[in-house]
């Protein structure tokens, strides 16, 4: 049988759990009554815009947004159809694709941006003081590098 957590780290976790399940509905609510995004639309042309050339290989992409390569390939290609994105050869890989922001896709984040960020200071950021945002940031930190270091470990070896 596996060890259970004790009621404290189990309080923590169901907080966790619904208030971040809450928290990101809630943005991408806002999202969608604003521009008509979802949030990983967002994401990928916050992604893109700070690129350089605001382009990507399409396997770093996915990698930054921990899509699989089929559902980065369904993103990429709804993005394209409402021209927020374009998919093109690479310049030195004719084999490999990659996403880049389109035009109306940077005017969509220009217009979109400050909307958003009136979303994440509302529903997260005005609520906590500065200590509260530095605990944040170093644990989330902390996680992502540990999860991102132990699936690169295990795609490692899965690939050996």
């Amino acid at each position: 049988m596996t060890e259970s957590l004790d009621p404290g780290r189990l309080a923590a976790w169901r907080a966790y759990i619904e208030a971040s399940q809450r928290l990101f509905t809630q943005i991408e609510e806002d999202l969608r009554s604003r521009a008509d995004l979802s949030f990983a639309d967002y994401h990928v042309l916050v992604l893109l815009s700070e690129a350089p050339g605001q382009r990507l290989r399409m396997g770093e992409l996915a990698g930054r947004l921990v899509f699989s390569p089929s559902r980065l390939t369904y993103q990429i290609s709804s993005m394209q159809r409402r021209g927020l994105v374009a998919r093109q050869a690479c310049p030195d890989d004719r084999r490999g694709s990659e996403a880049v922001l389109t035009a109306a896709g940077l005017l969509t984040l220009r217009e979109t941006a400050p909307h958003h960020l009136a979303s994440v200071r509302t529903h997260l950021m005005d609520d906590l003081d500065d200590a509260e945002v530095a605990c944040l940031t170093r644990v989330f930190e902390r996680l992502g590098d540990r999860l991102r270091a132990a699936r690169a470990t295990s795609t490692t070896h899965a690939t050996s």
